[in-house]
C-alpha cells in the first residue's frame, strides 16, 4: 500500500469515495482539507482528511472502499494522519462520527461533549451544520514522538 498527499487531480476520486461511504461532501470546495490517499498501482482505495485549526485538527472523512475494508487500511491512514498532524504542530485531534466510535476508541480517541471541543473546531461547517447533533464527538491528545 502506498500513502501520499492528495492533490487537485484526486478531487473527483476523493468525492466518490466519500459519497460511496455515506460521508458528507457539502463543504469540500469551501473548506481547506488536506487529504492523505491510500492506493496501489495507480488505484485509490482509501482516504482520510485533516482540517487544521492551529494546534487542533479536525479529523475528517476516513473512507475505505468496501472491498478493502478489514485489511488495516483505515488504521494505516489514521496513523499517517496523526503523524502528519504532529509534524504540523498539532497537539489534539477531534472528530465527529456516527458509525465508527469503536474503531476510533481502539486507537485512543475518547468521547467528549460536543461543546467541549475547541471553539475553532466548533466553528467549522462540520460541527455547525453538516454532522448531526447525534454524532459522537471524540478527541485524542497527540504526544510528540
Amino acid at each position: 500500500m502506498d500513502l501520499r498527499i492528495g492533490g487537485e487531480s484526486d478531487a473527483a476520486r476523493i468525492r466518490t469515495l466519500l459519497v460511496d461511504s455515506g460521508l458528507p461532501v457539502e463543504d469540500l470546495d469551501a473548506a481547506h482539507i488536506d487529504f492523505l490517499i491510500a492506493g496501489e498501482g495507480g488505484e485509490t482505495f482509501g482516504v482520510i482528511g485533516l482540517q487544521s485549526f492551529g494546534q487542533v485538527g479536525l479529523l475528517r472523512s476516513l473512507a475505505v472502499e468496501a472491498g478493502g475494508r478489514g485489511k488495516g487500511t483505515g488504521s494505516t491512514l489514521v496513523d499517517a494522519l496523526e503523524s502528519h498532524a504532529r509534524a504540523a504542530g498539532m497537539r489534539q485531534l477531534v472528530l465527529l462520527t456516527q458509525t465508527a466510535e469503536p474503531f476510533f476508541a481502539a486507537r485512543g480517541y475518547a468521547p467528549i461533549a460536543r461543546d467541549a471541543a475547541p471553539q475553532a473546531v466548533q466553528g467549522s461547517a462540520e460541527f455547525r451544520s453538516i454532522c448531526p447533533a447525534s454524532a459522537t464527538c471524540m478527541s485524542k491528545d497527540l504526544q510528540p514522538r
